[in-house]
């Protein structure tokens, strides 16, 4: 893992963006297409609202959640309508995006067939995600129903997960897809996240999932 410490939250999107913004445009130099795979809540919109004004080839970026919410994207808790809100305008509008909802009962009923988009595109570029205060991450929770098998190096692409601290139903990239990423990039803040993130080095993925990640990570942290 790789810690980068920012004397404030303000800097942090600032330089984040553009960390992102280079690697995107490195990925697109070798690639006729790129991935990039980003978390969803509101901490990162500050990086969102940056990135969508930077010039790049939009039109060769695919971009997807790292987990999404069972919820239709006319819900508040919708990571696609926060993204299509913050991130995909402007410049950046000329990015595909890919869903991980589908307007099905259960996530089970789609997994299936979201999973199939989105393995074309894989391994991910750059990945952007996050953290909570209990250490999951994407929607990789402790004590979720199908933690195990997200966690499993045979695991598939995307994983229904229901977690007690989750609310909906979910669907999530499992450990292995996030893990292949060619850059993985964790944004958090504040003190507590800061002495979570210290406590999961200590911990098993089961434990902590986003242990599961933090090697290859670099997490970004500002007070």
């Amino acid at each position: 893992m790789n810690l980068v410490e920012y004397p404030d939250s303000e800097l942090m999107m600032f330089d984040l963006a553009d960390v992102l913004a280079s690697e995107l445009s490195a990925a697109l130099r070798q690639n006729e297409t790129v991935s990039f795979c980003v978390a969803g809540g509101t901490t990162p919109g500050p990086v969102f609202d940056i990135l969508s004004a930077i010039n790049l080839d939009w039109g060769r970026v695919t971009v997807f959640p790292s987990d999404e919410r069972w919820v239709d994207e006319t819900s508040e808790r919708s990571n696609a309508r926060l993204l299509k809100k913050r991130l995909l305008v402007g410049k950046a509008a000329a990015a595909r995006f890919l869903p991980l909802y589908a307007d099905t009962p259960l996530p089970e009923d789609a997994v299936d067939a979201l999973s199939a988009a989105i393995a074309p595109c894989l391994p991910i570029s750059v990945a952007l995600l996050g953290m909570g205060a209990d250490m999951h991450t994407a929607s990789l929770f402790p004590g979720a129903d199908r933690l195990a098998e997200a966690l499993a190096p045979d695991a598939p692409v995307l994983v229904p997960m229901r977690a007690p601290g989750a609310g909906e139903a979910r669907v999530t990239l499992s450990a292995r897809v996030i893990e292949d990423a060619m850059s993985i990039h964790i944004l958090i803040t504040g003190a507590e996240k800061r002495a979570a993130l210290m406590r999961a080095q200590t911990l098993s993925p089961e434990e902590a999932p986003v242990r599961a990640v933090l090697d290859a990570a670099t997490v970004h942290w500002a007070p």
